[in-house]
């Protein structure tokens, strides 16, 4: 993969060699929006190469790339190609006359599209700042305020540099990337901003940021642990909206009586949108098949909290039954005691588990409630506040200044013999 990686940072650099200069190219898996699929069409707009010269695109028609029995099959018009060798596709001009869209959605740059196990995974190889121009509309909302745009710009082209991996995806694992847009606003504070990042001592910073801290940042150690760092304290943020959210979740999901009167499809969960991320959970961890979530007996917030006032451990109780591709059904369990609620949060959702700023824990003879504030880890920038700083006056580098307390913003070209 290092070595296809290679081949089209080359075809790049010699195709837009004026262009590119010390800008770097990013890799970026799609995932997001194109989840796992055997199955994906494509057409381009403009003109593209692949590294088989025989093979020509045409612009506007329809394509499809497939997958059976191991081997890659490109379909149009009623024909079909076996794809013996990397398919990449890489435009003739890097511009907004040359775009690849995959399943309706447009991306520019070169495209590599490789089997993973049994999916097609489109790799997008684009200019670091088109790619930003992806990312930050994605991440809040263009209509903002220029001066909040332009700071989220400079957290996530830092967040990109001092977070870049041999390849990135598109989802809240790294930060959402949607492809080409015609936000014209976020357009404006990328190319407004270009090159500049948020410093310390001269190095770029790690620069986290969520939607919300809920009046109150995080210190980046009791998140991941490690020394905490002086640009990430632990203080109460004035221009934070708070968020205010919570959940229910019942204690049984399935009544044991629906069990023996109604067939597997028609047995509901009481919370069906919170046991769909439970039963995601489960599956990435282990216990394949179909599941239905029948109770949770026990669910528990502890009262330890550290010092920035966010709770730290819990425990939960699941039982399940899980159909196996036999029709096996299995009736089991799965508890967590007293464990650190980073395990929890992940299988109730960061939807409706927004944070773990939690203000109250509730618990009836039927059900749990949780209430709390903010949405996400709470570390650096908060996103509503960085907004609401612009509404009030305040410049993009006051925001950061607010936010990432004694950095510098700095252009990326004093780091680029590090």
């Amino acid at each position: 993969m290092k070595t296809l990686i290679l081949m089209i940072s080359t075809v790049f650099l010699l195709i837009f060699a004026d262009e590119v200069q010390a800008e770097e190219m990013i890799s970026v898996r799609l995932r997001n929006y194109i989840g796992d699929t055997s199955k994906l069409p494509f057409h381009i707009k403009g003109a593209y190469s692949t590294l088989d010269p025989a093979l020509m695109l045409k612009e506007g028609a329809e394509y499809t790339l497939s997958i059976k029995s191991g081997k890659m099959y490109l379909t149009y018009d009623g024909s079909t190609t076996e794809i013996d060798h990397p398919f990449i596709l890489y435009p003739y001009a890097n511009d907004e006359k040359h775009l690849i869209y995959i399943d309706g959605r447009p991306y520019m740059g070169a495209v590599e599209f490789k089997i993973e196990e049994k999916n097609i995974r489109p790799v997008n190889q684009i200019l670091l700042e088109d790619y930003l121009k992806g990312v930050v509309p994605y991440e809040v909302f263009p209509e903002w305020n220029i001066e909040a745009l332009k700071a989220q710009t400079l957290a996530a082209r830092t967040y990109t540099i001092t977070h870049k991996t041999p390849e990135l995806d598109d989802t809240i694992q790294y930060q959402v990337y949607g492809g080409y847009n015609e936000y014209s606003n976020t357009k404006r504070a990328v190319t407004d901003t270009k090159g500049e990042i948020i410093t310390f001592q001269n190095k770029p910073i790690s620069a986290f940021y969520s939607a919300s801290n809920g009046g109150l940042t995080e210190s980046n150690k009791n998140v991941w642990g490690g020394k905490p760092s002086p640009y990430f304290p632990i203080k109460q943020d004035p221009y934070d909206p708070i968020q205010p959210w919570d959940f229910t979740l019942h204690k049984t999901q399935i009544d044991l009586d629906d069990i023996s009167t109604k067939g597997w499809n028609e047995l509901k969960e009481k919370d069906s949108k919170i046991t769909v991320a439970i039963k995601k959970w489960l599956n990435r961890n282990g216990y394949e098949g179909a599941i239905k979530v029948l109770s949770i007996p026990y669910f528990e917030v502890d009262n330890i909290k550290n010092e920035s006032q966010r709770s730290m451990k819990g425990s939960i109780q699941i039982e399940f039954m899980r159909r196996l591709i036999d029709g096996t059904i299995l009736f089991e369990e799965i508890s967590m005691d007293h464990v650190e609620l980073k395990k929890i949060r992940p299988m109730i959702g960061g939807n409706d588990f927004r944070s773990y700023l939690i203000s109250s824990f509730e618990m009836t003879p039927t059900s749990y409630k949780v209430s709390g504030k903010g949405h996400g880890h709470g570390v650096g920038m908060s996103q509503w506040g960085a907004n609401e700083m612009a509404e009030k006056g305040k410049t993009y580098k006051e925001i950061l200044g607010h936010y990432y307390p004694g950095t510098e913003v700095k252009v990326t070209k004093t780091f680029s013999d590090n």
